[in-house]
């Protein structure tokens, strides 16, 4: 009950803050305006303005740059393949085209770049909020030097203010450029793509696509079709493939760090490095491998053929004849790629695991056993936590190991995905091989949304986030 509310206390919190800092932020554009110089009043309207005044021209002139180009980009309308980047982009992201195209006549509008032209201009018009509010900010710290007396700053001082006291904003500004144009901007798209009927039977260029509002989301719960059959079934194979993946690994690294630590063990190093190897080659390389080894006419089959343990080769993987079959042995291969991971990481904290604490217990009259699961093993988990949940969300996006080695197979008749299929691999057979693009980014959307739910969760619960201080 208490957890219940302190959860609504912490949403209520959270929306308070939020509001605050909407109405703080206005509060300071009004006060700007109405306590700032003239040039500062003037940077309301056009950009750099404030700092010309001032006698800053680089940055004054950079800023008047930026404004005049944005203001080109929205009037002019510049095309690419026929489709306009601009204000004409705001509309069309709107309509996503009117012009149906014909298969010997003339093309269609292109609702793809229609859709991602909108995104990309609704990006630079955010862009230019934050510029043009720097730009204000900077002209009214200007104003307040000049108020205490001082001289305003240079363009030579905030160059070196950039390789200075500002060092971490000339890192991290490439880096925020980075992320919006290569993560945000591509997800806001497959975002917008969910609510569209873009599917298989539309080729841009061709075909036009429309808005569809919720019906791609709703034919999951409510739909006949493959999407409404298959979808609970592969979510629930991935959650139970991403519990067993995350603690068969973890709990074996684990087990096997603690034996290779042991006083008594020789050859440490050895051992260690024997594990190692298994990271050293290439996962793709490891997974292709066992999937050969594991094969109808591979190694296994053929000792086992030898030995008179079976009469028929067995099938392990894609052509297993039961789902379980297929599940346990890739579970069983992700146990040999995985444990060499968490060994290495649990034995550099057994390492390190402070010898003073041991010592107290024994003067306490603790036994090996109560030292283990009192000091040991939560010392471990509370460092190994976060590795813990950031490997359950991996193994929930897990593409690699189930499609090198099954492929999603076995089949289920009539029906795209197969057996072993997660989430990330139904998505790309659904959009690479199917051309269902609507429906793999709903998927997307779900799958994005169980990953950061669990972590986000997960991880605020976990003694590692609410001790953070204990082992300091």
């Amino acid at each position: 009950m208490d957890q219940d509310v302190s959860k609504h206390n912490g949403f209520i919190r959270f929306i308070q803050n939020t509001m605050n800092s909407v109405l703080s932020g206005g509060k300071q554009y009004i006060t700007r305006f109405k306590t700032g110089s003239i040039g500062t009043k003037m940077s309301h309207l056009v950009m750099g303005s404030g700092n010309i005044y001032h006698k800053q021209f680089a940055k004054g002139l950079i800023f008047l740059g930026l404004q005049v180009l944005f203001l080109s980009i929205f009037i002019f309308n510049p095309e690419i393949n026929n489709t306009p980047i601009g204000f004409k982009a705001l509309g069309n992201f709107i309509t996503l085209g009117t012009e149906e195209g014909t298969l010997f006549g003339a093309l269609a509008d292109n609702s793809m770049l229609m859709l991602l032209f909108g995104v990309v201009t609704f990006g630079l018009i955010m862009v230019f909020i934050i510029t043009y509010l720097t730009n204000i900010k900077s002209a009214y710290a200007s104003d307040l030097l000049v108020r205490s007396g001082a001289k305003p700053t240079t363009f030579k001082d905030d160059v070196t203010a950039l390789f200075d006291s500002r060092f971490h904003v000339l890192l991290l500004t490439p880096t925020i450029i980075g992320v919006l144009t290569f993560t945000i901007l591509p997800t806001l798209f497959m975002i917008f793509i969910a609510f569209t009927d873009f599917d298989r039977e539309v080729r841009p260029g061709l075909n036009l696509f429309k808005w569809v509002g919720f019906e791609n989301f709703t034919a999951i719960f409510t739909g006949t079709g493959e999407i409404a059959e298959r979808f609970f079934p592969v979510l629930g194979w991935t959650l139970i493939w991403a519990f067993f993946a995350t603690f068969t690994c973890y709990i074996a690294g684990i087990l096997l760090a603690l034996v290779i630590n042991k006083r008594t063990v020789k050859f440490k190093k050895l051992w260690r490095t024997v594990f190692i190897l298994t990271i050293a080659l290439p996962q793709f390389i490891s997974l292709l491998a066992m999937q050969q080894i594991l094969s109808e006419h591979g190694p296994v089959n053929a000792a086992l053929l030898n030995i008179g343990l079976i009469d028929e080769p067995f099938a392990f993987l894609s052509q297993a004849k039961t789902a379980t079959t297929a599940r346990i042995s890739v579970l069983t291969i992700n146990l040999w790629i995985g444990v060499p991971y968490t060994m290495l990481m649990t034995s550099g904290i057994l390492m390190n695991v402070p010898k003073d604490t041991y010592e107290a217990a024994q003067i306490d009259g603790a036994s090996k056993r109560q030292a283990f699961f009192n000091i040991t093993a939560p010392y471990i988990i509370f460092i190994t936590t976060p590795y813990l949940i950031t490997s359950f969300i991996g193994n929930i996006t897990s593409f690699n190991i189930i499609f090198l080695l099954t492929g999603g197979e076995p089949n289920v008749p009539g029906n795209i995905a197969g057996k072993t299929d997660l989430l990330v691999t139904w998505l790309y057979r659904l959009t690479i091989e199917e051309g269902d693009v609507n429906i793999g980014s709903v998927i997307a959307i779900f799958t994005f949304i169980i990953t950061a739910s669990a972590t986000l969760i997960s991880y605020r619960r976990s003694k590692a986030y609410k001790e953070e201080d204990t082992f300091q």
